[in-house]
């Protein structure tokens, strides 16, 4: 998996069913307008200047946490989790152990 294919909210977009379904590249690559929208985690991340939350002081803040742990669409805070070993291990560690390499 590319950095691109990371999302800066945590998630893994290669794993996104929306990937091939609605020709998604990625938020990364999206530059955080996606096929749904602007989404509003990327923006914060853009505006900061930042690649991903996990390197924002404020991590997690109440966005990251809405969409964490959202009724329908959050994943239970796993997002969150990423973010944070992203920053800690870099790219390849965290992507490394992601896949259990």
């Amino acid at each position: 998996m590319s950095h691109a294919m990371a999302g800066r909210c945590g998630i893994y977009c290669a794993e996104c069913k929306c990937i091939e379904a609605q020709s998604c590249p990625g938020c990364i690559a999206a530059g955080g307008k996606l096929f749904w929208g602007q989404c509003d985690v990327a923006k914060c991340c853009l505006d900061r200047g930042l690649e991903h939350c996990g390197l924002c002081p404020q991590l997690p803040c109440d966005l990251l946490n809405s969409y964490a742990y959202h009724e329908t669409e959050g994943d239970n805070g796993e997002r969150i989790r990423n973010v944070g070993a992203w920053a800690r291990q870099g790219f390849e560690a965290w992507e490394r152990e992601r896949h259990g390499a």
